[in-house]
């Protein structure tokens, strides 16, 4: 099993081929359990104000390509303002 760090590094590489499970680990490991809405979207919320969330949805096994990016902006921003790191 891969590490998230490798994870996230296959990521930034190419935002179009990840597994929507590799995605929803990495949500799972930077912003916790999901909300569970009973739909077929994960919602995560984010730690800075404003109330800000990420949805991610499973595609036919497949994560879509616009939520990988606003996942990997999320990271970003939390490492910038965190001092978190991969």
């Amino acid at each position: 099993m891969p590490s998230i760090h490798d994870i996230i590094a296959a990521m930034r590489a190419n935002q179009t081929n990840v597994r929507f499970a590799d995605l929803r680990r990495v949500c799972d490991h930077y912003f916790g359990p999901p909300r569970q809405g009973g739909g077929s979207h994960l919602v995560y919320r984010m730690p800075w104000i404003g109330d800000p969330r990420v949805n991610i949805q499973d595609d036919r096994g497949r994560a879509k390509a616009y939520q990988v990016r606003q996942v990997l902006k999320a990271i970003q921003r939390m490492e910038q303002d965190y001092g978190l790191e991969e």
